[in-house]
């Protein structure tokens, strides 16, 4: 049993065209701490973590997480976990979640690793939806979800800012997809 069910974690690692998703090891933790405490990442999270608060952390072991990896360094992670309850809409589904390095914006690395992810979850929860929350003024996020294949659900105020809810049900087919067309 795992964070995300009876599924064996971790999977192999998923290649794509650029990139490898794969399970933590302890060589990313220099580039965790750059991702959680980076301000430009938590923009529209409720700001970074404290640095040494994330030095005694290690990035290993966390069923639901995935290290995107390019050209053998970490540039970001993709989380697809059963909601916790940190929104009432979000508990007990499946629920996306992805950080970049800011140096990894604007390549299309984020909408590649999450189709990636998305196309494992659907062979092993086939017809299961995932959940996705962003706040609305996330224009990038937004975008994502959109290329995605996100539909809204439904639009809230949290964390003192409105907050856009989306799901996305694996399409036929959607289990052996690992990137989204190009265009």
């Amino acid at each position: 049993m795992t964070a995300l069910g009876p599924v064996a974690w971790p999977p192999a690692p998923i290649g794509t065209e650029r990139l490898v998703l794969r399970e933590p090891e302890a060589r990313d933790r220099t580039a965790f701490i750059e991702l959680l405490a980076s301000p430009q990442v938590h923009t529209y999270l409720g700001g970074p973590r404290p640095r040494a608060e994330l030095e005694h952390e290690v990035p290993v072991g966390r069923p639901g997480l995935f290290v995107v990896e390019h050209d053998g360094a970490m540039i970001g992670q993709v989380t697809l976990t059963k909601a916790t309850g940190h929104l009432p809409q979000a508990a007990g589904r499946a629920e996306l979640g992805y950080l970049f390095l800011p140096q990894a914006w604007g390549y299309g690395y984020a909408a590649e690793a999450c189709a990636a992810v998305l196309g494992w979850f659907a062979g092993a929860f086939p017809g299961e939806p995932v959940v996705l929350a962003t706040r609305t003024a996330n224009a990038r996020s937004m975008r994502l979800a959109a290329k995605l294949g996100f539909t809204e659900v439904e639009r809230f105020h949290a964390y003192g800012a409105e907050q856009w809810f989306g799901m996305w049900s694996p399409a036929p087919g959607d289990e052996h997809r690992t990137h989204l067309p190009l265009g």
